[in-house]
Parts: C-alpha cells; structure tokens; sequence
C-alpha cells in the first residue's frame, strides 16, 4: 500500500512498559497521503502515538492523537478549503488471535473484540492515517455552507400537467 509512511512495530519486540512515538510527514509523504485519502493536499500530518504490551493477557493497547491540516474540496461550492483534524483514539490488538481462530469463536455483534494482529506486526502510520480518514467527512463543505436546491417544477404545475388527469375525465 503505501511506502513511505509507513512504521511497523514487531509485535514481540514491544515492552511492557508504555512507550511514546511521534511520527511527522515530511514533504514526499504528504503527497503520498493526499493520495491514500483522495483529497487534493495534506498541509500537514503528525502523530503522538502510544503503546503498552499486558504479556499475561496478550493483549496490547495503543492509544494516542493524530493531527492533520487538510485541504478538501467542497461538494456544495466546489472551491478549497482548509480543514484541521484532531481525532484521538484508543485501539486494543489481541496478539494470540488470528484469523482462523475468530472464525470459530462465537461472536455478538455487542461484542467489542480487540483486533488481531497480523504477521505478527502493526503499523503505526497506517494507524494514524485510518484515525484521520475516520474523522473526515464524507461529503466536505466550508464551514456555513448550506445546500439549498430549487425545483425547476412548481408542485402545482405537476397537478396540472399531470397526464392521467384525462383519465378522470373517462370514468364521468
């Protein structure tokens, strides 16, 4: 996927104690994510991401802030508009899962299962950049920009012009 924002861990390398990452996107990468997010420019991304290992329960959490500057297009206006974005998060990965073993697990969908890992590693770029396409919008406008649309038809007209009007007509 992408190549150079990109910040595996090893699973089994990661300490029990908590530890602190801060990535930051330098020119070549923020053009990259313009791409991966299918927007017209990233003015700038950063992350302080955390992580601590609980080896007893296999389970480790990673939490942290993503913060970017972005530049979107509006739907209604179509014009530019820079927008920022400060999601914080919270993901917990169960490092025994795989796939196969969730298959046939019995699973509520109230259920809040940690994710799995995979290859035995997490990325913590493609963290960062899932947490900001998580808060982006949909469809984007600038801030006040309301839709309004006007029908070419007057509600009445349609009556008017209604061709199985006729038809009344028919069964008098």
């Amino acid at each position: 996927m992408q190549k150079n924002f990109s910040y595996p861990l090893i699973v089994e390398d990661i300490a029990a104690a908590e530890k602190k990452y801060r990535l930051t996107a330098d020119a070549a990468d923020l053009k990259e994510l313009a791409e991966i997010l299918q927007i017209p420019s990233v003015k700038s991304f950063s992350a302080e991401i955390y992580t601590k290992m609980n080896k007893k329960e296999h389970l480790l959490r990673v939490w942290g802030r993503v913060k970017a500057e972005l530049e979107l297009q509006s739907v209604v206006s179509l014009e530019y508009f820079c927008k920022s974005y400060e999601p914080e998060f919270e993901l917990l990965y169960d490092t025994k899962a795989t796939p196969k073993s969730r298959k046939e697990e019995e699973i509520s969908f109230e259920d809040d299962l940690p994710d799995i890992v995979i290859d035995g590693q997490i990325d913590l770029g493609q963290i960062a950049i899932e947490q900001i396409a998580l808060a982006m919008e949909d469809y984007p406008r600038k801030e006040g920009e309301v839709f309004s649309w006007k029908s070419e038809f007057d509600p009445q007209d349609d009556e008017r012009r209604n061709p199985f009007k006729i038809l009344e007509k028919l069964k008098k």
